[in-house]
């Protein structure tokens, strides 16, 4: 995701040119602690950039944001349709935000299909922008509207905007030798500007973008440029928008830095690049196309100067095992994937496992079984990346809380990897994957040191004191195998899935040999060293809410709630999901209810059941979308009060 980078004194000079902006302006201007915006139309109209741009703009003046992208699965569904809405949700405050906001303020529809999906969502008294050219006869029945939602009075309770965003675009664009459809496809850029005026937005960030992203097409970046002034201009003069309104920047809501917008990909990508350098091993990752994981093989594409190799393989099976292949080589090895392609992966996990080789496998989640909802988000994999493998093949899982984190569980996932010489599973979701918040800009000092000594020479003596190379002779704090790369004189030894000898890596088909090797391979996922839990538990509550994963952010803005309307309740949220904190079973004992939030039917609460005798409490969502804030406030509280 395209984005700017500001400071807390870019924020403050943001706040300075707001006010100039007030005191020049002829129009009532009201301050806003939050708002939150949602950009609805088909797939096809841009919704994706316009709130893009629109989240870029307001990171660079210094807002804590949270957004929610939603797009349908398929290229370009159909116009004008229910399950053709594209949209772009965006939560902007001048404090500390979680989530992307349960219900918008403003509703920007492009067509009666994106007012007639998303309409259910707004509050009594939100902002509705209308495009009127776009409700048609036609385009209204389309969608099940027998009369107009604009006159028949079904709006009333909020405050409707009728603006004929197309002919005033086209318009705008008269000077342009384009055709009327040509120009039509930059009626989202009036959008935007319209809502850039509306909230004091940059603009400069925006026409620079348009310049660099049709730098091959001037007449076209032009045309849109003119388009993003005219919905500028058109807020400033028309009557109907008598109000603008102004976020402060959240100066206080960040520690001293350098920020910028980063998306969850984005943030897992870079992770995994300072990962690679920080280990001072080139990173390879093979990988197969697929929603949503696709932009990080993109991204990591872009990087060859960092020693970065990506490979698109002709399928799943092929793009794991030439990270496993790249793993036995010396490299930091990644595969990326979603739920289906784990389900294709397992064998050569398993492999991985068997050979004990340092592996991260990324893993989307999004909603299934099998295809199920490709651009929907869904926590539907714990179980498949705790078992999901023939045999006993224990894995390390790591689950990162928010799109920024991201970055943070690369570089975790990374650590246990390259430590412990096993595969890693990293948890992410389509939420995290797509969703973009503030992003603080670490210092090179404050990376951690991932550097890896691989096998030089022989490190085991045999009886008669001929010294050897034994290729599973186990580091005795971690474990850990030595690491050989291929091609050093005198580490010869053979890898394949067939059961080892301890030691000496041969082939075993010894029962004992066998179950001590399986019980050491599960020895040292056990024994793998991660944080404690942290509760944040301020008042000694008697109920506790655990959670994993993306469903932090929705989680701690309820217990906020809570505790604002006084209520007692503590919060506890994982990282580590396998192992679990040494300290976790401590904590769950502490309390008489624990409740346990998933986009899932309970695979967390199933693992904390069967391993602690916990009587743990489920409250499951499955439909595709993140919690919201109030539904998860209401929930706890009955878990109080029960």
């Amino acid at each position: 995701m395209t984005s700017q980078v500001s400071s807390p004194a870019e924020q403050a000079d943001g706040a300075v040119v707001g006010e100039q902006r007030r005191a020049a302006g002829t129009k009532d201007v009201r301050r806003l602690d939050r708002v939150i915006i949602r950009f609805a139309g088909d797939s096809g109209d841009g919704m994706q950039l316009t709130g893009d741009r629109f989240t870029s703009e307001t990171a660079s003046f210094g807002n804590d944001l949270s957004t929610l992208p939603n797009f349908p699965a398929e290229i370009r569904a159909p116009a004008g349709t229910l399950p053709g809405v594209s949209s772009f949700q965006l939560h902007f405050a001048d404090h500390d935000i979680l989530t992307p906001g349960d219900a918008p303020n403003v509703l920007v529809a492009m067509n009666p299909a994106a007012l007639k999906a998303n309409v259910g969502d707004l509050p009594r008294g939100a902002e509705i922008i209308v495009n009127t050219d776009e409700f048609t006869k036609r385009a209204m029945q389309k969608v099940g509207y027998d009369a107009s939602p604009l006159e028949d009075g079904s709006l009333d309770g909020y405050h409707l905007h009728p603006v004929p965003l197309t002919t005033l675009t086209v318009e705008a664009l008269k000077e342009f030798d384009l055709s009327r459809k040509e120009a039509e496809r930059s009626k989202n850029m009036f959008a935007l500007g319209l809502l850039s005026w509306m909230y004091h937005r940059p603009t400069e960030g925006t026409e620079k973008f348009l310049r660099t992203k049709f730098a091959r097409k001037p007449n076209i970046a032009a045309a849109n440029i003119t388009a993003f002034r005219a919905g500028w201009n058109f807020g400033e003069t028309t009557e109907d928008f008598a109000v603008s309104y102004e976020v402060a920047p959240a100066a206080k809501a960040f520690p001293v830095g350098t920020y910028r917008n980063i998306s969850g990909n984005l943030a897992l990508s870079y992770g995994l690049v300072a990962a690679s350098r920080q280990a001072d091993l080139p990173l390879f990752l093979g990988s197969y196309p697929i929603t949503p994981a696709s932009d990080i093989l993109h991204e990591l594409s872009k990087h060859k100067n960092f020693g970065v190799r990506t490979f698109q393989a002709e399928d799943e099976i092929a793009g794991i095992g030439a990270a496993l292949g790249a793993a036995f080589g010396g490299s930091l090895a990644v595969t990326t994937t979603s739920g289906p392609g784990v389900a294709l992966k397992s064998e050569t996990i398993g492999l991985a496992v068997s050979l004990e080789l340092p592996l991260v496998v990324v893993d989307i989640q999004r909603g299934g079984p099998s295809t199920g909802l490709p651009t929907k988000t869904e926590q539907a994999d714990l179980l498949q990346a705790m078992y999901g493998r023939n045999g006993e093949a224990p894995v390390p899982v790591v689950a990162p809380c928010t799109p920024a984190d991201c970055f943070d569980a690369a570089l975790e996932a990374a650590r246990i990897a390259l430590t412990y010489r096993t595969p890693v599973f990293l948890l992410s979701d389509g939420y995290l994957a797509n969703g973009s918040e503030p992003w603080r800009i670490p210092d090179l000092d404050e990376l951690p040191d991932l550097s890896v000594q691989f096998a030089q020479g022989p490190n085991h003596t045999t009886a008669d004191d001929t010294e050897v190379f034994w290729p599973y002779k186990r580091d005795p704090k971690t474990l850990a195998r030595p690491w050989a790369i291929p091609g050093t004189p005198g580490l010869e030894h053979r890898i394949g899935g067939i059961e080892k000898q301890d030691g000496t890596g041969n082939i075993s088909y010894d029962p004992a040999n066998h179950d001590f090797m399986v019980r050491t391979r599960q020895a040292k996922i056990d024994g793998i060293e991660v944080p404690d839990v942290e509760v944040d538990d301020p008042n000694g509550a008697r109920t506790l809410v655990l959670g994993w994963g993306s469903t932090y952010g929705p989680i701690t803005a309820a217990v906020r709630r809570l505790r604002a309307a006084g209520e007692s309740i503590a919060q506890a949220h994982l990282r580590h999901l396998n192992p679990f904190p040494k300290n976790l079973g401590a904590v769950l004992k502490r309390y008489d209810k624990v409740v346990i939030p998933e986009m899932n039917l309970g695979q967390l609460a199933t693992l904390v059941r069967a391993k602690y005798l916990v009587d743990a409490h489920s409250y499951n969502q499955v439909n595709g979308m993140p919690f919201k804030a109030e539904q998860l406030a209401t929930a706890l509280k009955e878990a109080i009060d029960g």
